[in-house]
């Protein structure tokens, strides 16, 4: 059979259920001798559950039919570790053109890693790409572990029994079901590989020095004076002995297995140093090396060969120019960072990029008395991301919320499917550049963003991420999350000592979208301790049992005789007996050694107290910031987030049979913009139809189109910019007859002659209505992006858009709707009646459904669409096509390059 271009964009490292990684590839003709060591490895057992019978070696005829496939109808996978193949599956398309024979063959050592579902998702994707729909398989009844596999694959799987052979039959088109096995696979396979990193058994320093100051000195003592509840061991060919230790030549010499090596050598050492780890069994690697962002292309080159060779032995990459990781769990105690000292216990996870940021935070989150769970810097995420950490952190008990620092997001869609996941849980606050996704950090080599202004930031808030501005900004929110519960609802008490400032406190909560529903701004607390602290107590609780009341903010200046500490064992009191969330403001503290900010402690004691929970200000403004930043995700987790909607009328084979001929032979980059009958039938798949038109140059080709479409009609220039403009003559409606027609024509085209005499096209009446532009793009980085808008000057003038990134849930789309300025037009307004919004809503699910299964579609805009009191007309559909660039998630399991 001839074979097919070799299909590189396959290729994938994937995460084993064990947390570590193989290499996914393509099968080719040179692994014909790698696929027969393979088999000569596997057990009598093994080989008869695959062949039906015992081979005690492969033939020169059957190494050759297995390894040399066109990658069309017959497809191999195999999956690698180091030079050896650890686990090969395969399709064979039989003579039913959308049915193909699925096969798997697991090496025994690495049987129980979930190799078997990892193969099937990547053959699976394969094969719809080539036009296949179904499965098949024979397996003997006793191979218990891959009837296992299919079964629990997610899709509906048939059975029958022939002839001592299940005969297995399913679907592969992926359904909520098998996404949902899919991520729950990749959720438990990634947290597993993230704490091989943050929770070792074992530790190496490679690299660790003599030398006070020196990189490698102060990881391997910040180790050992952390109190690491593991064995440590030292690495460095010059040195016998180091912190008290002996010191060991290379990482071979290490006696017992190491969990994670930190890497601190010289840049140009650092290769060789990971394929040494690789070789020893090492099971995961923090690279503290800098460098890599200094030595243009050729470090990035490096970096991808160092992730490579990592990746190859199994092992996961913190780095480089890692700041360090963290876990102050009493059981583990790790200090693998450059901070001095382990941080104080906490609930917060925390992730950050770059070494200087990741500083800022450790020192933030330190002088706040923030206590942290665990924490990891990324340095220029080569391998290890936020997404990694997420899906640790989710199953992290110690874990009550995640903040994360953002410079650059490789993975977009599946973040926010995480994020997603993970914010209906735990708060997740995110503070990202403004210039993320536009360009990159030195040494972060991702894909950049060409999407709208603003559709990361919707995202974003698909996502119920807590966003926020600076690093301040999320430790004022970090604070709140940690330390106290999250409000369940907006209403506020406001306190203070001064009516003023309880005033400006009270304006600024409502700006927040929080509702003053008690306000006191007359609290007497000069009466001296005795005095003022019962009655404040009093007077809180009262305000706390009101169920109207979710939160608290009290902010006081200074009290003659009342120090703050004596009232925050006051405030942790009336919190805790409540349930409920309170906030503390202390201003116009002018002793410079006051500790006003921060989790302090409810005790009356210090700040670094394990119950340090009482979130401090010294701004008002900051503290109502963030208590409505707060609020405000209680909102989004609490109310619905909607379905991912079945719609009638779609029709996908279709739809992807029309793509594939428009594209059949195209192997450029260029857009084929579709013509209206190849749009018309691409849209109709997914129910979705344009009021047809029909162009013509001469008065006698109107008129026979105006009498096929019926009259009345409208009279239209096919130029884009003014095909709906009637101020510039570019459009005439409810033209009746035919001497209105010659009429209109012949006043249109001299009206347009400035313009340079443009086509003009003939289309049936609709019902009058307000106009939406709906506009969806393929972007690099997001993937599908969905953008909806009021046609006119709100979009074009404004850039009055909203945004969002498919799949979009049926409230997704409802605040697609809502979110433009000039939304509310669609509602009724200035006595105009309320348009159809179920029929727009409904007209952007199938839109965001077209767009997130078929990426070839590069462009798509409908302007405008009519939408009236009782449904809708798209007037205009534009559709450009192209080779889709492959997107960063999709259904199937596979690590960020």
């Amino acid at each position: 059979m001839a074979q097919g271009l070799y299909p590189e964009y396959w290729e994938a490292d994937v995460v084993l259920r064990d947390g570590s990684t193989g290499h996914l590839r393509p099968i080719s003709p040179d692994d014909a001798d790698a696929v027969q060591a393979f088999h000569m490895r596997q057990s009598q057992n093994s080989i008869y559950l695959r062949f039906f019978t015992y081979k005690s070696s492969l033939s020169e005829k059957e190494l050759k039919r297995f390894t040399e496939v066109d990658h069309v109808g017959r497809v191999a996978f195999v999956v690698t570790r180091g030079q050896d193949i650890i686990g090969i599956g395969r399709y064979d398309r039989l003579d039913n053109p959308d049915e193909a024979e699925v096969a798997f063959n697991v090496s025994d050592a690495y049987q129980g890693r979930g190799l078997g579902s990892i193969l099937l998702e990547h053959l699976a994707a394969a094969a719809r790409e080539n036009g296949i729909r179904r499965f098949t398989a024979e397996v003997l009844p006793e191979n218990r572990k891959m009837i296992t596999v299919f079964a629990e694959a997610g899709y509906e799987v048939e059975r029958r029994f022939d002839d001592g052979v299940v005969e297995l039959n399913f679907n592969i088109d992926p359904t909520e079901r098998s996404r949902a096995v899919m991520e729950a696979r990749e959720h438990r396979a990634e947290a597993r590989s993230m704490q091989t990193l943050l929770a070792p058994s074992s530790v190496a320093v490679i690299g660790a020095s003599r030398s006070w100051g020196s990189v490698g000195y102060s990881l391997l003592e910040h180790i050992v004076d952390g109190g690491f509840t593991g064995p440590v061991a030292g690495v460095n060919p010059e040195a016998f002995e180091l912190n008290g230790m002996v010191a060991y030549g290379s990482i071979a010499e290490v006696p017992g297995p190491v969990d994670l090596a930190v890497i601190a050598v010289p840049y140009d050492q650092v290769l060789a140093v990971v394929e040494e780890c690789g070789r020893a069994g090492v099971k995961g690697l923090l690279v503290a090396t800098a460098g890599f962002a200094d030595d243009d292309g050729e470090g990035l080159s490096r970096q991808r060969a160092l992730v490579h060779c990592a990746r190859s032995y199994g092992m996961r990459v913190v780095g480089p120019a890692s700041l360090g990781i963290i876990n102050t769990d009493p059981a583990v105690r790790l200090n693998a960072s450059m901070a001095p000292e382990l941080p104080v216990p906490g609930g917060l996870g925390l992730f950050s990029q770059s070494a200087a940021i990741g500083v800022m935070l450790h020192a933030a989150a330190a002088r706040r008395s923030l206590g942290l769970s665990s924490a990891l810097s990324a340095g220029n995420r080569a391998d290890v991301s936020g997404n990694d950490a997420m899906q640790y952190w989710e199953d992290d008990p110690r874990t009550r919320a995640v903040a994360l620092y953002l410079e650059s997001i490789g993975n977009p869609r599946k973040f926010s499917r995480i994020a997603r996941r993970l914010s209906r849980m735990k708060p997740v606050i995110v503070a990202k550049s403004d210039v993320m996704g536009l360009q990159l950090p030195p040494g972060h080599a991702v894909r950049t963003t060409q999407a709208p202004a603003g559709a990361l930031d919707a995202m974003l808030r698909q996502s119920g991420v807590i966003r926020v501005e600076t690093n301040e900004q999320l430790m004022d929110v970090a604070q709140i999350v940690v330390g106290q519960p999250v409000p369940d609802g907006a209403g506020v008490a406001v306190f203070s000592n001064s009516l003023a400032l309880g005033k400006v406190l009270a304006d600024a909560a409502r700006s927040q979208q929080l509702e003053v529903v008690r306000m006191d701004a007359h609290l007497e607390l000069d009466g001296g301790q005795s005095v003022a602290l019962p009655a404040l107590e009093k007077a809180l609780t009262e305000a706390l049992e009101d169920p109207a009341v979710s939160s608290l903010i009290l902010t006081l200046i200074p009290a003659v005789g009342l120090a703050p500490e004596a009232i925050l064992p006051v405030l942790n009191r009336c919190g805790r007996a409540a349930g409920k969330a309170v906030v503390a403001c202390f201003t116009g503290v002018l002793d410079p050694a006051a500790q006003l900010e921060g989790l302090r402690s409810g005790s009356g004691g210090g700040s670094d107290h394990e119950d340090a929970t009482v979130p401090c200000f010294a701004s008002p403004g900051a503290a109502v910031s963030a208590l409505g930043a707060v609020v405000r995700y209680s909102r989004w987790r609490a109310g619905e987030h909607g379905v991912f909607a079945e719609l009638e009328g779609i029709d996908e084979e279709a739809a992807a049979a029309q793509l594939a001929q428009v594209l059949s032979g195209v192997r450029d980059v260029g857009l084929r913009r579709l013509d209206s009958g190849q749009a018309g039938r691409l849209l109709g798949a997914y129910g979705i139809s344009v009021l047809p038109s029909i162009p013509f140059d001469s008065i006698g080709e109107a008129l026979e189109a105006a009498e096929a479409l019926g009259w009345p009609v409208a009279l239209k220039t096919v130029e884009e910019n003014l095909r709906h403009r009637l101020d510039f003559g570019g459009v005439r409606l409810n033209i009746g007859d035919q001497s209105g027609l010659r009429a209109g024509i012949e006043a249109m085209r001299a009206e347009l002659r400035p313009f340079g005499s443009p086509g003009l096209e003939i289309q049936a009446m609709a019902p009058p209505g307000q106009a939406c532009v709906i506009r969806a793009i393929e972007d690099p980085l997001l993937g599908p992006v969905i953008s909806f808008g009021l046609a006119g000057d709100a979009v074009n003038l404004l850039d009055d858009w909203a945004h969002g990134i498919p799949p979009l849930t049926t409230v997704d789309v409802a605040d697609l709707v809502r979110t433009p300025r000039a939304s509310r037009r669609l509602f009724g307004y200035q006595g105009l009646p309320p348009v159809d919004i179920p029929a727009i809503e409904d007209l952007l699910l199938r839109v965001a459904l077209l767009k997130d299964r078929h990426p070839e579609i590069a462009l798509l805009r409908f302007n405008p669409v009519l939408v009236s009191a009782s449904g809708l007309a798209i007037l205009s559909a534009e559709v450009s096509v192209g080779n889709p660039q492959q997107r960063t998630d999709s259904a199937r399991r596979a690590m960020r390059d």
